[in-house]
């Protein structure tokens, strides 16, 4: 795994986030990338699906094995963005089969940051962990529209590197619940987030053995100077997909917004067709937003 702090990124750092920030390191150094509170649930979902010996049923077992997940795939699978035919299904496994393993993943991460959220173990964090839950289901789902629209990448792997893109947030706010004294300084709290979220979720993603380029993508998430490649990448998908999410259908101030991004530009996002495109997926939008967060 890639080290992701060094002792001379740190020196210039007070001792609160330096001391902070090391341990972080440290733990992410050792393996050491469990989640508290993340559910067993999610944990055996991620494990039996990065398995390529796993069956459909150790799938089917595992899901069904929390009750509120499997109802949620069902909702998804039968829902306006998965059933084009508008046959429901009835049993998980044709759920599953339906709505594919990305998605299986996506809402499983979904439902582990809710769980997350609601856990006693990390009160007075609410605010901080729904406003990761709503934004990651939102990157989520404008990476799907983007990449089916713009791009030869997966859909289902673009929403699922946009429901992770917020993981090294999340592994620093359930970490910074054991200090209190980032809580008494919350621009300290906010400048580590906002200075190592990037590296660190990449570093999580390396550690369970997801694809390098979701990997690469939630590393490079706010690197908008980077070289582009030939052709648009998911890396150039999730940056435009978390501009996009932070604008309603209708406010002009996105157009301003993606200047900074080369990325939407070379997705072919330009002030001719972005307001455009936004309004004309704004119900795929919202009905894999809801699907995600139900």
């Amino acid at each position: 795994m890639s080290a992701i702090v060094t002792q001379t990124d740190l020196k210039h750092s007070p001792d609160i986030a330096f001391d902070f920030v090391r341990a972080l390191a440290e733990e992410l150094s050792a393996g050491k990338v469990d989640l508290p509170s993340f559910p067993e649930v999610a944990v055996r979902v991620r494990r039996v699906l990065s398995d390529p010996n796993s069956s459909v049923d150790q799938v089917v077992r595992v899901v069904g094995s929390e009750p509120a997940l499997a109802a949620r795939l069902m909702r998804i699978a039968n829902s306006a963005s998965f059933n084009r035919s508008g046959r429901p299904v009835t049993d998980l496994r044709a759920a599953i089969n339906r709505i594919g393993s990305n998605m299986v993943r996506s809402a499983s991460i979904s439902f582990a940051m809710l769980q997350i959220r609601n856990s006693n173990k990390l009160a007075g964090l609410e605010d901080h962990l729904n406003e990761l839950w709503v934004r990651s289901t939102s990157v989520a789902a404008f990476a799907f529209v983007l990449a089916r629209t713009f791009t030869r990448i997966n859909p289902d792997e673009a929403m699922l590197t946009g429901m992770l893109h917020g993981l090294g947030k999340l592994y620093v706010l359930t970490r910074a619940v054991n200090h209190p004294e980032l809580f008494a300084s919350p621009d300290k709290l906010h400048e580590i987030i906002r200075d190592w979220h990037a590296s660190i979720g990449k570093a999580i993603l390396e550690n369970w053995d997801f694809p390098e380029p979701m990997a690469e993508a939630v590393g490079a998430q706010e690197d908008h100077e980077r070289a582009e490649p030939a052709d648009p990448d998911l890396r150039d998908v999730i940056a435009t997909a978390i501009v996009l999410s932070s604008f309603p259908t209708e406010d002009p101030g996105v157009l301003a917004a993606l200047e900074g991004v080369p990325a939407a530009a070379h997705l072919g996002l330009n002030a001719g067709n972005t307001q455009d495109v936004m309004r004309n997926s704004a119900a795929e939008v919202a009905a894999i937003t809801q699907a995600l967060g139900a």
